[in-house]
């Protein structure tokens, strides 16, 4: 299947999905029946998007159409969808200003990794547009040591969420971090979709993790927001850190990521302890 044929298969399931969600009396429609209160029909999103039914329609079968801007934006707007969700649409369908690249430098540049070694006892991180692990800091090897002999292909955000028992074991709020992580990759993934980075660990997950499979197929989408992390390390117990990610102007497509020790929490004198 072509880039664009994949693209246009996500976006027209993503639009089903939503409209399936979407409340009938937030709309001003009754209920479907005496009791189906949730999902418009196909004709009644076109009509209040300006549309034509067979139009719509083929927009959620994966016609090979074209969708202006105005026209998904429509749609946007009358599913109510959310800003992250509406970029995610516009993405599907090419209207970015810029295309990701799912390519890795060879190396990781020696000036980033100068700056992951400058955030001292905060964890610091760099990913890949696929959310490959590119290069780390000490004090990110000292919070998961694993990450330097995890395999290289496996050396993965989202691998090592759903896959690995020891980030599991890690996560107290395994179930949130994970629907947030893959929202978030979800949202920038648009742009990735036909490229052989995203399809292989796309392949690979649905395989090996059932979990994974049921949260994909929820079209969850979110922006990446700063929030708090907590994790359960086996020697030093609870940390608690403040989630951060940047990216370097000379080289847009890597996110380093930056846990910052909350303070008055212990978490910056346990790092120090497990950084040594």
């Amino acid at each position: 299947m072509s880039q664009e044929a994949q693209r246009r298969q996500e976006l027209g399931g993503l639009l089903r999905k939503r409209r399936a969600q979407l409340v009938r009396a937030d709309f001003d429609l009754p209920p479907v029946g005496r009791s189906r209160t949730h999902g418009l029909r196909r004709e009644e999103i076109a009509y209040r998007s300006g549309l034509s039914v067979t139009w719509y329609t083929w927009l959620e079968q994966g016609r090979d159409i074209n969708p202006s801007r105005q026209v998904l934006q429509a749609i946007t707007r009358t599913m109510r969808l959310s800003p992250a969700e509406h970029e995610y649409v516009l993405a599907l369908a090419g209207y970015t200003p810029d295309q990701a690249d799912d390519s890795a430098p060879a190396a990781l540049p020696a000036h980033i990794q100068r700056l992951l070694d400058a955030q001292g006892h905060a964890p610091a991180f760099v990913v890949t547009p696929e959310w490959s692990i590119a290069g780390w800091n000490d004090a990110y090897e000292a919070l998961y040591p694993t990450v330097a002999t995890v395999e290289p292909e496996n050396r993965n955000l989202l691998w090592l969420i759903f896959t690995d028992p020891a980030v599991r074991r890690m996560l107290p709020d395994w179930e949130s971090t994970s629907r947030h992580f893959l929202a978030e990759y979800r949202a920038e993934a648009g742009a990735l979709l036909g490229q052989p980075g995203h399809a292989t660990l796309l392949t690979r997950l649905l395989s090996h993790s059932a979990e994974f499979a049921r949260a994909w197929e929820h079209h969850e989408i979110e922006r990446f927001a700063s929030r708090e992390r907590r994790f359960v390390h086996p020697d030093v117990g609870e940390l608690v850190f403040e989630h951060h990610r940047l990216s370097p102007a000379d080289l847009p497509d890597l996110h380093i990521v930056v846990y910052l020790p909350e303070p008055h929490t212990g978490t910056l004198e346990k790092m120090r302890t497990l950084s040594g």
